[in-house]
C-alpha cells in the first residue's frame, strides 16, 4: 500500500481546515491493494482506459515477475479493457522500457504504436515524470488499445 500516495490525494481533495464532511467526487473509489487483485475482481469488459504511470521498475532480473507489465497481468489487463479500450503506460527506468517493449513484442492482446518520448496530450502529469525530467531521464508513453477478439464479436 502507497499510504502517502493516498493521504496526497484524499488531502487534495479535502484540503486541511476543511470540515471532514466536505463532498468528495461521487465516483472516487480509492483502492489500497495490488491493483491485479482489484483487475482480478471486475467484470469482462467494464474499463474504457487504464492507465499505468511510472510502476516501480523492479529494475534486478530476479524481481522481473513482479512487474506490473508482465505476460500473465496483459491477460489479465485484456479482459477487462473493452474491445478497443485504451491502456496508457508511463516509464522512465530504461530497464523496464526495455522490459515492456519485451513483453509487448511477443502478444496479440494489444495494438502497440511505438511510444512517444513527450507526455501525449490528455495524460496527467505526475511527481515521477516531473522528477525524471529534472534528472535528465527520457520517459517513454505507450498507448495501447485492446485489440477486438473473435470472442469479443461471438
Amino acid at each position: 500500500m502507497f499510504a502517502n500516495g493516498i493521504c496526497s490525494l484524499l488531502s487534495r481533495l479535502v484540503p486541511e481546515g476543511e470540515e471532514a464532511t466536505a463532498p468528495l467526487p461521487a465516483n472516487l473509489l480509492v483502492w489500497d491493494d495490488d491493483a491485479r487483485t482489484l483487475l482480478r475482481a471486475l467484470p469482462d469488459a467494464c474499463l474504457d482506459r487504464l492507465f499505468l504511470l511510472f510502476p516501480d521498475p523492479w529494475p534486478k532480473a530476479r524481481h522481473a515477475k513482479r512487474r506490473f507489465v508482465h505476460p500473465e497481468t496483459l491477460k489479465l489487463v485484456a479482459r477487462v479493457l473493452k474491445p478497443g479500450a485504451e491502456w496508457r503506460i508511463a516509464s522512465d527506468d530504461p530497464t523496464y522500457q526495455a522490459w515492456v517493449a519485451e513483453v509487448l513484442a511477443v502478444q496479440a492482446l494489444f495494438a502497440v504504436p511505438t511510444p512517444a518520448t513527450a507526455r501525449p496530450a490528455g495524460w496527467p502529469p505526475t511527481r515521477y515524470e516531473a522528477k525524471a525530467l529534472l534528472a535528465g531521464r527520457t520517459p517513454l508513453y505507450w498507448t495501447l488499445r485492446r485489440q477486438v477478439t473473435a470472442e469479443d464479436t461471438a
